[in-house]
């Protein structure tokens, strides 16, 4: 047993051909984050601290689809969503619709640890926020020149987006016009087994108003029991219908099967294209599979292996395990 952590920022049809401008500042966000999560369980904080540390950063970064990177809703505004969860206690707090709190996460942690509710959404998410005193903005902050053309070239196709989405035109040479960003979430475990998780995200470019997906959705996007902890990403309503957070959890809970075994089930059985999921072990396991082109992911353990990958390792679509 020994201490581990995984993120992710996003799992969607990343090309392969992402240039190099484009890749770097995501993969130099990761490796930030990660050695950020890393020294946190080195220091022995908690795994609930350690998950919402690197999701804050996460958030204030425009490379990803949370907090300053969050894409838009058809009409142009941004409603973000998170939540928290603690593997120890089953504790758990998330939040939707949320369009000044600078961090969504910190905002479903106090959720989670200041009510008597798990959820809270949209005018009295915003309400409870500033009886917190949490940082808030304007909206304007949060809505970037990108996701502005983002949204406007999902209109032009008439489409929802998820993650990573390619433009329509093959030959198009604006190449801020894709949803190339991604949601983030972060699961890590201590060298005791505590384990926690912690996802948040923008939503769809060009999602209906007050839609709301998988990240806030105990089990689904999001999970963390005595078992494991996971952290999804993807097409919110497929992660919902398969709720994939706490299938991984259950296949291990009920039919004794591995991290690995868990997940890659949960991930194959979800239409290809749609899903990608990290996650971590009470006994320091990591895996992070998808059945997506690609997903930014990052881990690390205790004993020594890390790894920074966008791309499988395989040629089925699925990433191999990244348990050493």
């Amino acid at each position: 047993m020994g201490w581990a952590i995984a993120l992710h920022g996003g799992a969607g049809d990343i090309p392969f051909s992402l240039p190099e401008e484009r890749r770097a500042p995501r993969e130099a966000t990761l490796r930030h984050c990660l050695d950020l999560g890393v020294a946190a369980l080195r220091a022995n904080r908690p795994p609930l601290d350690v998950v919402e540390l690197v999701v804050r950063e996460l958030e204030n970064s425009p490379c990803y689809n949370a907090g300053k990177g969050s894409v838009l809703t058809t009409a142009g505004t941004v409603e973000m969503e998170a939540c928290i969860m603690d593997g120890n206690t089953n504790n758990c707090g998330a939040v939707s619709g949320l369009s000044t709190v600078v961090n969504a996460i910190s905002l479903a942690r106090l959720v989670m640890e200041k009510t008597p509710h798990i959820y809270l959404a949209f005018d009295g998410a915003e309400a409870f926020a500033r009886e917190q005193g949490v940082e808030i903005m304007d909206p304007s902050h949060f809505i970037t020149p990108e996701n502005i053309e983002r949204l406007k070239n999902a209109k032009e196709a008439n489409r929802v987006q998820i993650d990573y989405t390619q433009p329509i035109k093959a030959n198009s040479t604006n190449d801020q016009g894709d949803s190339q960003i991604g949601t983030v979430g972060c699961v890590a475990v201590d060298n005791h087994g505590n384990l926690a998780s912690a996802t948040s995200t923008g939503g769809l470019v060009n999602k209906m108003v007050g839609r709301i997906g998988d990240t806030p959705i105990i089990g689904s996007g999001t999970y963390a029991n005595s078992f494991c902890a996971v952290s999804a990403t993807g097409k919110g309503e497929s992660i919902i219908r398969a709720t994939v957070a706490r299938d991984v959890a259950a296949l291990m809970e009920y039919k004794g099967l591995s991290l690995k075994e868990a997940a890659a089930y949960v991930v194959e059985k979800v239409p290809k294209g749609n899903v990608g999921l990290v996650a971590v072990s009470a006994n320091g396991e990591v895996t992070m599979p998808f059945n997506t082109t690609g997903m930014f992911r990052a881990c690390a353990t205790e004993e020594g292996y890390s790894e920074i990958a966008i791309w499988p390792v395989d040629s089925n679509g699925i990433s191999e395990d990244s348990q050493k």
